[in-house]
């Protein structure tokens, strides 16, 4: 079957808007998105994406179909050409192009395709290696990635069964990384790992990244060796196989961190805050194998759902970030940067937002053959911020500069930022247009975690170079093994148009502190800060420990996360009870109640990721979400929740298998109010009507 997109499609592109003296430059001003069409009937959702030789674009499916995108750069304003190339696949999440044949991961297999008579059309459908899966929806398979010498590596997902906020290794390999050579043969490679959505090549050494989850603070992206342990404990359950290269087992990890098998509180986020916990670094310390993550992400900040990685060619065909990655998030349709080095013979570095405002969840990326990047998306099931449930977009670089930080290095006694271009020298020598936060995540059975350990520190210097390019940023008392938050306040400008950095945040992971010399500063006094610990706490259970937001709910003397019943009320109007299914999806899309009655309702989270239940004016739903993500690090402490008056009602975070109480008074005013989980991304599909009627 062959398709051409007819003029009817349209073509979406979005450029630099003419700006006004006083607009200050945009994402799109440097790096604008071109919409590829999609032939009607077409469900695009992009599982995989491969470059072929002739510079067309393979692009593999969810639904199981392969097709070969000819003029994917819509030369001379024409439109691409989409011939379909196999079919009848389960669930595609990558492919790759080698020797003349596509292989691609299915569910269950690794498979070869391969065009015998040249017709455009796969006559082959090889099966190169199957494992073993139980069913269970959420045993997703990723790659393959083609290795140096040949061979292919496959990540496999963790299941779940009736504890299905645990992640589990149901069959045999599940939560593995495989390495298969070209004649079948698998060997285990490593294992730790949960949702490994995301893998790729740098510097030529073989890369993963992880999604947030059980026993997963926040995601991350990590260099994988053969015989490595990642955090996950799932896949521990083979590593005594004779096949298997990792030496760590299970009673390894639970001597050390409680899996809460008997607890009642084993899914859920800790209420005593005084309870004791680890950090992933010190359980690591003690267990030899255990690897530590390259570079953090941190959650809802950098995004919600991890996914693919590629590097930037070392050319200057995508602006001035060569060699660094790019990776996507699928959950905020979104494109990250980070900037590796390497320190004491290991990988470590900066993330960076790059690109944001994609039409779907961001899965996977590839190189066009004019150093463009093609973006495939989709959002079924998973939620994402773009609203669509499918694309396939191209990243374009304008030929334009940014005024970024291209990189930040760890020092002796510090940080150096290299900026794209040369800065306002007085003010970027000035301490206080620096802030350093770091701060770190625990390592539990929980779904996720707060940040905790956290700490500001003082810049007591900031050097800048004679060309303006670099700031060498002498700092107190930096952590080994933690992530730091660093800011560069907006009056610190290029020279160049006296604009501010388009992203002036960084958050740099700094597993191994550099040797070298220390230069020789004043030490300055600590500033009163934001005491980032003395924030409210999360609720992730039944119980609360509810954000402390004390503005009256809907006209009444009530909290909006009142837990308790009030001592007022003889009786209670009406109770409720509403529950999640998944695809964040709420179990009931309609509440009725009566204008100024007295409610009990109860939010029962049945899906595998947490969730709140927040009641905000008509028409606010994504108003309230959108100020939610700005909250920052503090985004899950406060349990994405603003302070806004748009806001009227809400739960706290209710973590998977949990529920949470609470009482209201409904709004005096009728009229068609907005439910919605306010956690990054879910906001914009995760909604409800609450009808107030007279």
């Amino acid at each position: 079957m062959t398709f051409s997109v007819t003029a009817a499609v349209g073509l979406t592109t979005t450029f630099a808007q003419d700006k006004s003296a006083n607009q200050l430059p945009t994402e799109k001003d440097y790096y604008r998105i071109v919409t590829l069409p999609t032939p009607e009937g077409v469900e695009l959702e992009v599982g995989g994406l491969a470059l072929m030789p002739d510079g067309s674009i393979a692009a593999s499916t969810r639904r199981g179909d392969v097709y070969i995108i000819q003029n994917p750069y819509m030369l001379n304003g024409s439109l691409p050409y989409y011939k379909k190339f196999a079919s009848g696949l389960h669930e595609i999440l990558g492919l790759a192009y080698k020797d003349g044949a596509l292989y691609m991961v299915q569910r269950g297999e690794l498979t070869k395709l391969v065009d015998k008579d040249g017709d455009g059309k796969a006559d082959v459908y090889e099966t190169v290696y199957a494992w073993p899966i139980s069913g269970n929806y959420h045993e997703y398979s990723y790659g393959p990635i083609i290795m140096p010498n040949g061979n292919m590596m496959v990540n496999l997902n963790v299941g779940f069964d009736n504890e299905w906020w645990r992640g589990k290794s149901l069959v045999k390999w599940r939560a593995w990384s495989l390495e298969i050579a070209p004649d079948g043969t698998m060997t285990p490679y490593a294992t730790g790992l949960r949702s490994p959505a995301g893998q790729g090549l740098i510097d030529g050494k073989y890369f993963y990244s992880e999604n947030q989850g059980d026993w997963i603070g926040s995601g991350y992206l990590m260099e994988l060796n053969k015989g490595d342990f990642a955090p996950h404990p799932a896949g521990l359950r083979w590593a005594a196989d004779p096949l298997s290269p990792v030496k760590v087992r299970t009673e390894d990890i639970y001597s050390r961190v409680n899996p809460r098998f008997n607890d009642p509180e084993g899914k859920i986020e800790d209420r005593d805050p005084n309870r004791p916990y680890k950090t992933l670094y010190e359980v690591a310390a003690e267990v030899k194998g255990m690897k530590l993550p390259t570079v953090w992400l941190p959650h809802s900040v950098l995004g919600t759902s991890t996914s693919s990685m590629v590097q930037i060619p070392n050319d200057d065909k995508f602006g001035p970030f060569a060699g660094q990655v790019i990776i996507g998030d699928q959950g905020q349709s979104r494109l990250n940067r980070v900037f590796l080095e390497k320190v004491k013979g290991e990988y470590q570095g900066a993330a960076f937002t790059f690109r944001e405002g994609f039409e779907s969840g961001v899965l996977r990326l590839a190189w066009g053959n004019d150093g463009s990047l093609f973006v495939g998306q989709t959002s079924r099931g998973w939620g994402s911020k773009g609203q669509k449930l499918f694309g396939l977009e191209r990243v374009v670089w304008s030929k334009k500069t940014p005024f970024e930080m291209k990189a930040v290095r760890a020092m002796a006694d510090g940080f150096e930022i290299e900026f794209t271009q040369p800065v306002n020298k007085k003010a970027a020598a000035d301490p206080d247009a620096y802030g350093i936060t770091g701060f770190i995540y625990k390592y539990h059975p929980v779904y996720g975690s707060n940040t905790v350990r956290e700490k500001t520190h003082i810049v007591n210097a900031a050097i800048v170079s004679e060309d303006g390019l670099k700031v060498r940023l002498v700092v107190d008392s930096l952590r080994e093994k933690f992530i730091h938050e660093i800011r560069v306040d907006e009056k610190v400008t290029a020279v160049e148009g006296n604009n501010p950095l388009l992203h002036n945040v960084a958050y740099y992971t700094l597993n191994n502190i550099p040797d070298g010399a220390k230069l020789n500063v004043p030490k300055r006094k600590a500033k009163p800060a934001h005491d980032m610990s003395s924030m409210p706490g999360m609720n992730m259970g039944g119980k609360t420990t509810p954000a402390k937001v004390n503005t009256p709910a809907a006209g009444s003397n009530l909290k909006k996360n009142q837990t308790t019943k009030p001592a007022a009320w003889t009786t209670i109007d009406q109770t409720i009870v509403i529950g999640t299914k998944p695809g964040l999806k709420y179990d009931k899309d309609e509440l009725t109640v009566k204008a100024g009655s007295k409610i009990k309702l109860t939010f029962t989270n049945n899906d595998d990721m947490p969730h709140n239940f927040v009641v905000v004016e008509p028409g606010q739903a994504v108003a309230v979400g959108e100020l939610a993500m700005k909250l920052g690090l503090a985004s899950t402490k406060l349990s994405h929740i603003p302070n806004t008056p748009k806001l009227l009602i809400n739960t706290t975070l209710v973590g998977p298998g949990s529920s949470q109480t609470i009482y209201f008074v409904a709004p005096t005013k009728p009229g068609k109010y907005t439910y919605v989980c306010t956690v990054p991304g879910h906001f914009y599909v995760m909604q409800g009507i609450l009808n107030v009627e007279k």
